[in-house]
């Protein structure tokens, strides 16, 4: 199973393979998954994000009717925002339903007790921003809007946050990947750049947060 997954991981990571398999609405699907379901925290938000970028600038993702260039770009991003918005919804519906299962669920090879503890504790540390921020880390990405179900949070305090964190996240990557797109180098290191890219983005908040919670307790 572990063999499968890593596999499918490696796939997803192949620009080809990509537009050979749905294109750009397989990237749809998966930021869906990824964000909406406890199972797909595996799943490669990141890199496709920026891949799609790369795609998109190459003329590859393209769409029939619209300008290449910006008019695509306007078009893939809305609807990559439309779909990550929705599955945090999804995940939020899931944890305030579930919560009280997921709680008393032993681990399971697509469900492990330890990634709801640590999107929890992220959210206890960054509160409401938590959702915002979490957009940037995998696995904590998947788990956080089910937290918040979990922890009852506003619907509308949700909504606020879920907007925000899914206009920066898909925006930044992507625009990323497009002003990189049609760079020679970046083309032919696609590999190295897409883990320099999830390194550069994750890191300093996965250090800050550690850093944060080592830190001893104010005495009140």
């Amino acid at each position: 199973m572990i063999d499968t997954i890593l596999e499918w991981s490696n796939l997803l990571l192949d620009p080809d393979w990509i537009m050979d398999n749905g294109g750009l609405y397989l990237v749809i699907l998966i930021l869906f998954i990824e964000t909406g379901f406890f199972f797909g925290f595996f799943l490669p938000g990141d890199p496709l994000l920026f891949i799609s970028g790369v795609l998109i600038a190459s003329t590859r993702g393209s769409v029939e009717g619209l300008s290449e260039g910006i008019g695509s770009l306007l078009y893939w991003m809305a609807l990559f925002i439309a779909s990550t918005l929705v599955g945090y919804y999804v995940g939020y519906w899931f944890g305030k339903k579930f919560g009280r299962y997921l709680q008393k669920k032993g681990d399971t090879l697509l469900f492990k007790r330890k990634h709801i503890e640590m999107a929890e504790a992220f959210y206890n540390e960054k509160g409401g921003l938590a959702i915002i921020i979490a957009r940037f880390l995998p696995i904590v990405r998947t788990f956080a809007p089910i937290v918040a179900g979990m922890v009852g949070m506003e619907m509308k305090k949700f909504s606020w946050y879920n907007a925000i964190g899914a206009f920066i996240w898909v925006i930044s990557i992507t625009t990323l990947g497009y002003i990189l797109g049609n760079n020679p180098w970046v083309k032919s290191n696609l590999d190295y750049v897409v883990l320099g890219i999830v390194l550069l983005v994750t890191a300093p908040v996965v250090i800050k947060f550690f850093l944060e919670k080592k830190r001893p307790k104010k005495a009140s």
